[in-house]
């Protein structure tokens, strides 16, 4: 009877032994995606200095924006500069191409230490900018590994390309 007590005991051990559960982890994010948008305004006393740029979809509270001007073209090159941005003027005026968000918008806005009819419209009308949204996961990681300043490093860390860009009217 001992020799069969042992027999089944052995045997039970054997068949529990591979009764292993095995947790599989899911840290990745497969269907949050960092997007680029593009879009071209002018600003003027109509407007307030101001356009507001609907970003179609709300985007989560942890994601994070960053919206960059597009300051010059240099040997066909697009230079990008991160906002907000100052200019300062041989005058000593100051001014400032800023932006805030919500959920669902962006708001690009001019501020300056002058009166903003006295800019000359190279500085008004038809700016371009980039507005990039990053997913909340991939901002903690990011910021210790890219200069947000440098837009094509932005864009090779969240494996975007230009033609990833969306233009919105």
């Amino acid at each position: 009877m001992k020799k069969i007590t042992l027999l089944i005991a052995f045997i039970g051990m054997i068949t529990l032994q591979s009764c292993t559960v095995n947790e599989v982890r899911d840290d990745i994010d497969n269907d949050t995606i960092s997007e680029v948008f593009e879009v071209t305004r002018s600003f003027s006393t109509g407007n307030g200095f101001s356009t507001f740029v609907d970003l179609g979809t709300p985007i989560y509270a942890s994601d994070m924006i960053l919206v960059y001007h597009l300051y010059d073209v240099v040997g066909g090159q697009d230079v990008w500069r991160l906002m907000p941005q100052t200019y300062y003027f041989d005058n000593g005026g100051e001014l400032d191409y800023n932006f805030d968000f919500t959920q669902n918008d962006v708001t690009l806005f001019l501020d300056a230490n002058f009166p903003l009819t006295n800019l000359d419209f190279s500085w008004t009308q038809n700016q371009t900018f980039r507005i990039v949204i990053i997913p909340g996961y991939l901002s903690n990681r990011m910021s210790t590994q890219v200069d947000f300043s440098d837009f094509d490093a932005v864009l090779k860390m969240n494996n975007l390309k230009e033609s990833n860009i969306k233009k919105i009217p």
